[in-house]
């Protein structure tokens, strides 16, 4: 049985109407002393706490106690939902129809990253409905919204069961042909969102993909894909993170962020990903139905190694580089400009849907 409960976490101004509003947080208790806390600012997944194999329970979910700690941060996505474009869109262009769409710019004026200047992740997502097990949350992003056409209603699902599985099942429809592709941005750490890179060294991947998206320097797509075969990216195994982001050092983009290209069981929700912390017990599985997931090592929080001073989270937690994980389930980035990409393009008429279950195990 799961226990559902919706409480005030906080006010800001709305970016959307200027205008004060409140922030909800939901949070999700199963009979396995399971928690997880979603909150309506950009239906962030703000806890997700479960005991280890001795039944200590930790936080596994970067966060922090207070909706400024979110605002402050927001750059670095933490635990936040993106749209209506996850991840990059090159130049901030694409044709439509045989018309050039400008979007705009967030990302140094160089190309769109995460939807926008205010995606998915910066809006006060509305509870429509309270359900047994969790909840329904929806957005209604405006014509023109970040330069992309259409009206695009969103609702998520968000749900837990006793099988220790969050759900989040995204569906989206336009009164315009526009551009969707939605992902989550959660960091997680299964030592304790605390144990920074030496906890995230312990953890072994795997991710079921032969390929991944190849990208320039930016990490804008090429169009083409890299086998994984014989490189560091080879995750078709369990690897030791301890073992594999040493040999980053010498490349460009030091740690893992990149789009593996997943393979599905025809448009079925499959099990994509497996992460282990074998000293705490502690695992968790991915199932989606989207083609692709990004996998990234946090490599642009702070690198306190070299200077820099830590984020400071929930419960005095200190927040570095290399000390968490995202699985981010999408289509590949910057689809609308490949033809050879799964399309990203919704007509009206049509339904976007995406599902992706995070399956924690001790």
């Amino acid at each position: 049985m799961v226990n559902v409960k919706v409480e005030d976490f906080g006010s800001m101004t709305d970016p959307m109407t200027k205008q004060p509003k409140t922030v909800k947080v939901i949070t999700l208790t199963n009979d396995h002393q399971m928690t997880v806390q979603v909150l309506t600012l950009g239906v962030n997944i703000a806890s997700v706490r479960i005991p280890d194999k001795a039944g200590k329970l930790d936080e596994l979910s970067l966060s922090f106690d207070t909706l400024q700690g979110y605002i402050d941060t927001q750059p670095a996505y933490i635990g936040a939902t993106m749209g209506r474009v996850a991840n990059r869109v090159a130049n901030g262009r694409f044709k439509l129809n045989g018309q050039e769409i400008q979007v705009t710019k967030n990302f140094k004026d160089k190309y769109q990253l995460h939807g926008g200047f205010v995606g998915f992740d910066s809006v006060i997502w509305d509870v429509v409905e309270t359900l047994a097990n969790g909840v329904v949350l929806r957005h209604v992003s405006p014509d023109g919204h970040e330069g992309y056409p259409g009206v695009v209603t969103c609702n998520i699902t968000c749900t837990l069961n006793d099988n220790n599985e969050y759900r989040m099942q995204i569906e989206a429809t336009t009164d315009k042909t526009t551009c969707v592709n939605v992902t989550n941005h959660a960091y997680f750490n299964l030592a304790g969102h605390n144990s920074g890179k030496e906890g995230l060294g312990q953890h072994l991947v795997q991710i079921n993909a032969d390929e991944i998206v190849d990208t320039d320097l930016d990490q804008i797509p090429t169009g083409k894909f890299v086998k994984v075969e014989n490189t560091v990216y080879d995750l078709r195994n369990p690897a030791k993170m301890s073992e594999r982001l040493p040999l980053f050092a010498q490349l460009p983009i030091k740690g893992y962020d990149n789009c593996y290209c997943v393979k599905l069981d025809g448009d079925k929700t499959t099990r994509i990903a497996r992460v282990e912390h074998p000293e705490s017990g502690r695992w968790l599985e991915m199932y989606s139905n989207q083609p692709g997931v990004q996998f990234y090592t946090s490599n642009n929080l702070p690198d306190v190694e070299n200077g820099a001073a830590a984020m400071s989270g929930k419960g005095g937690a200190k927040y570095v580089k290399h000390g968490a994980f995202c699985l981010e389930t999408q289509k590949y980035p910057d689809s609308m400009n490949h033809e050879n990409f799964p399309s990203i393009f919704l007509n009206p008429g049509e339904k976007y849907y995406h599902d992706v279950i995070y399956k924690f195990g001790n």
